[in-house]
């Protein structure tokens, strides 16, 4: 075990060093300055189509809301509340500024992505609509970049098992063990038995449990970091103070917070932001291109503030709450940080966290399992997705068990391999998303 941990922080060290936070961050600043600021500018115009895509009847397999609403489901999960809490305790409070810049430039970063899917996606053998970053590399870039799309499959089937599996179940697995004592193994195997039960269903069973969770837990998780903040208004200027201070400037040690670099905030703000809003990654074009929509740029739109909603908002919540209780410094880490964080200011406020992360953690698994299960069928066909849903469901309860910092260190890596090929593409296709863009506007 020792020799496979030093090989994956060896591997992080090299696919999160300065190359990779460049390629992340350039990329999603070009499709900014080549959109002309479209994304923050039409937020809420992206909102006003979300919700007249609740009862879209073109083609496709879900509604736009309900496509939304499963990518939602994807990227709201433990990286909003374990995740935050672990960049600060990693990278200082500076690390939550560094998360909002990678949520604004991935703004743009998600709205091309789902353009290229939506435009390039094709139907399989059942009439179900596939796309993503496998389909606008092959059918945007030509047979001979067919080998990106291939890796991209194969690093995005893995990815899965770690940003979308395992990491879910092992701080579910975590947070309930310390907050109620309950065994790991027990957390683990109830989470497997629910998910199964969804999964067969497909991608319309998906779509509407996420339809109608998403909204609700998210709701509910927010609301009550906004009380939270609220009570402790008078202290907000400090906390932004502290945050846009060691944005730029180091972090002491105190307490139990080992001190941390400028360099540090950034790694591991930009980290776990994408962990969070997964922009760049080209995981949330697999949902989106289901959508029962004709316009790549509608559904681009909607994508977006998907980004604005998870890390402005969501991830927000947390990194404001964990700051506000001063526990940042205690070394505490993970979702035992955010639970305590919120038991501090709010009674009963770990029951939030908990319950928060038990909604957020499935319906990851959930929509990760898509997201998995189209890079499987990509690679051998529809006949491999019943194997596939088989070792995602085994897969859950050995993640609950296994250890924290592992879990997080190969979902990181993971992540960072597969954000490449899909960044590479969204480079070479940017003429194309800029034409799709200004050809709808014209008439909008």
């Amino acid at each position: 075990m020792e020799i496979l941990t030093t090989f994956f922080k060896d591997l992080n060290n090299i696919v999160w060093g300065p190359p990779m936070l460049l390629l992340i961050l350039g990329t999603g600043c070009y499709l900014m300055l080549g959109l002309r600021f479209m994304p923050p500018r039409k937020l809420f115009y992206g909102f006003a189509l979300l919700w007249r895509g609740r009862t879209s009847t073109e083609k496709g397999d879900i509604t736009p809301f309900n496509a939304l609403m499963t990518a939602l489901a994807a990227t709201i999960g433990t990286g909003n509340v374990a995740g935050v809490a672990t960049a600060i305790h990693l990278g200082g409070p500076g690390a939550l500024f560094w998360m909002w810049c990678t949520a604004l430039v991935g703004m743009a970063t998600k709205y091309a992505e789902v353009v290229c899917a939506v435009h390039y996606r094709e139907t399989d053998a059942a009439g179900n609509h596939l796309g993503g970053p496998m389909y606008y590399i092959k059918n945007g870039l030509g047979s001979q970049w067919a080998w990106l799309a291939t890796l991209f499959a194969i690093l995005g089937a893995i990815a899965g098992f770690g940003i979308g599996n395992t990491v879910q179940a092992n701080s579910v697995a975590d947070v309930l063990h310390s907050s109620f004592n309950l065994p790991t193994w027990v957390t683990g195997l109830t989470l497997a038995v629910l998910v199964w039960l969804v999964l067969i269903g497909g991608i319309r069973r998906i779509g509407e449990v996420a339809g109608k969770l998403v909204p609700f837990m998210a709701i509910v998780y927010v609301s009550g970091g906004l009380i939270i903040l609220g009570y402790h208004v008078t202290e907000l200027p400090a906390v932004f103070d502290l945050i846009f201070t060691h944005a730029f400037t180091p972090t002491a040690a105190t307490g139990g917070f080992a001190g941390a670099t400028v360099a540090a905030a950034i790694r591991y703000g930009v980290a776990r932001g994408i962990f969070s809003n997964e922009a760049g990654l080209g995981s949330e074009p697999i949902a989106h291109a289901t959508a029962k929509t004709h316009s790549p740029v509608q559904q681009g739109l909607i994508a977006m503030i998907g980004t604005f909603i998870d890390t402005i908002v969501v991830c927000s919540i947390t990194g404001l709450v964990i700051l506000l209780s001063g526990l940042w410094t205690t070394g505490e880490t993970g979702a035992t940080l955010s639970s305590l964080a919120f038991e501090k200011a709010l009674p009963y406020g770990h029951h939030l966290v908990t319950f928060g992360l038990l909604l957020f953690a499935f319906t990851t698994l959930l929509g990760w399992s898509f997201y998995g299960e189209k890079c499987v069928q990509y690679l051998f066909g529809m006949k491999s997705i019943t194997p596939f849903r088989w070792i995602w469901v085994i897969v859950i309860p050995i993640g609950a068990t296994a250890k924290l910092d592992f879990t997080w260190l190969v979902a990181d890596t993971l992540n960072a391999l597969m954000a490449i090929p899909n960044l590479i593409a969204l480079l070479f296709l940017s003429p194309v998303v800029f034409k799709l863009t200004r050809e709808y506007f014209a008439t909008h």
